[in-house]
C-alpha cells in the first residue's frame, strides 16, 4: 500500500515541478518581470485591459479588443504603455492584428493630427489602418517630409505649423522616426507593429526617450487655442465695456471640422490588389497560355 502512495506522491511531485516550471518560464515570470519593472518606474502593471475606451485609430478596428502587460504612469502626467490586438474577418479570412501603443493624456483638446511614419510603410502605401483624404496632407520645412505624412484638418494648417515648430519636428525626427503618431482629443499616441510593453532594456530606453522627447513641450501645444470657438456669439449685444483681453480669448476645446480627419479611400492599395487580381483571371482563362501558343507558332 505505501509503494503506491509513494508513487503517486512522486508523479504529483513531477507533474508539479513541471507545470511550474512551465508557467515561470513563460507568462508567468513576464508577469513577475513587469509588475517589478513598473514598481521600479512608478507605474502599475496590469496583464489586460479589454476593449479600452482609447479614441485612437487602432481601437476602434475589429473585434475581441484587448491590450495586454498595460504598463500606467501618473507623474508628471497620464501615460499608458501597452500591446494591443484586434480581429477582422471570420472564418479562414480570420486575421489577428498587433500593435504596440504609448498614449499620453494631455490638459486640453487638440486638432486631430496624424504623423505617418514613412519609415514602416510597405509596398501597398502606409500600414496604419485608417486611410484618409489626401487633400488633407500639409508639407513641412525642411526635411520632415521625408520621415512623416503631416495630415491634418483642412483650415487647420495654420494651426498645424504652430503646433509643430522646427524644434518640435526635430524632436519627432530624432527620437520617434520609426512610429506613428496620432493627436486626437487630449490624447497623443505613438504605434508600431511590434510589441511595445516587453522584457528588452533597449526597447524601454527608446520609447521612454521617445515620450520625454515631448513631454516639456505640451506645455507650448496647451497653450493653443481654437479661434474658431469665438468667447461670444456673433451678432450678440457686445458689452458695454472693454472686456480683458483673457476674457476675449477662446475657450480650450476643438471645433467641430478640427475634431477628425476626413477618411480616405487607399488607392495605391486597390490598385496593386486589382492588378494581381486581373492577371489571375487572364491565367485562368488560359490567356497567358494562348500568347505563349501564338509566339512559338
Amino acid at each position: 500500500m505505501i509503494v503506491p502512495i509513494l508513487m503517486l506522491l512522486a508523479v504529483v511531485a513531477v507533474t508539479g515541478t513541471a507545470i511550474y516550471r512551465l508557467v515561470r518560464g513563460t507568462s508567468g515570470e513576464r508577469w513577475w518581470r513587469l509588475d517589478r519593472f513598473a514598481q521600479a518606474n512608478g507605474m502599475t502593471w496590469f496583464p489586460s485591459a479589454p476593449n479600452p475606451p482609447l479614441p485612437g485609430m487602432i481601437f476602434g478596428q475589429g473585434s475581441s479588443r484587448e491590450a495586454t502587460d498595460v504598463l500606467r504612469g501618473t507623474t508628471p502626467r497620464f501615460v499608458e504603455f501597452g500591446n494591443y490586438r484586434y480581429t477582422t474577418g471570420s472564418g479562414k479570412n480570420r486575421t489577428t492584428h498587433r500593435w504596440g501603443y504609448v498614449a499620453v493624456k494631455l490638459s486640453s483638446p487638440l486638432p486631430h493630427i496624424v504623423l505617418d511614419a514613412t519609415s514602416n510603410n510597405s509596398l501597398f502605401g502606409s500600414n496604419l489602418p485608417t486611410s484618409f483624404d489626401i487633400d488633407q496632407r500639409l508639407s513641412l520645412e525642411g526635411d520632415f517630409d521625408r520621415h512623416f505624412t503631416l495630415y491634418c484638418p483642412q483650415g487647420y494648417e495654420r494651426d498645424a505649423l504652430y503646433l509643430f515648430t522646427p524644434d518640435i519636428m526635430a524632436r519627432f525626427i530624432d527620437n520617434a522616426a520609426a512610429l506613428d503618431v496620432e493627436i486626437v482629443d487630449d490624447w497623443l499616441f505613438f504605434y508600431g507593429k511590434r510589441e511595445f510593453s516587453t522584457l528588452d532594456p533597449a526597447t524601454w530606453a527608446w520609447l521612454f526617450a521617445a515620450v520625454a522627447a515631448v513631454l516639456d513641450k505640451f506645455a507650448q501645444w496647451e497653450r493653443w487655442r481654437d479661434d474658431r470657438l469665438a468667447p461670444s456669439a456673433p451678432g450678440s449685444t457686445p458689452l458695454p465695456f472693454a472686456a480683458p483681453a483673457e476674457l476675449l480669448r477662446p475657450p480650450p476645446g476643438v471645433a467641430p471640422a478640427g475634431r477628425r480627419l476626413t477618411r480616405g479611400i487607399p488607392w495605391a492599395a486597390l490598385v496593386i490588389v486589382g492588378a494581381f487580381v486581373f492577371f489571375w483571371v487572364l491565367s485562368q482563362i488560359g490567356v497567358f497560355g494562348a500568347l505563349i501558343g501564338s509566339f512559338g507558332r
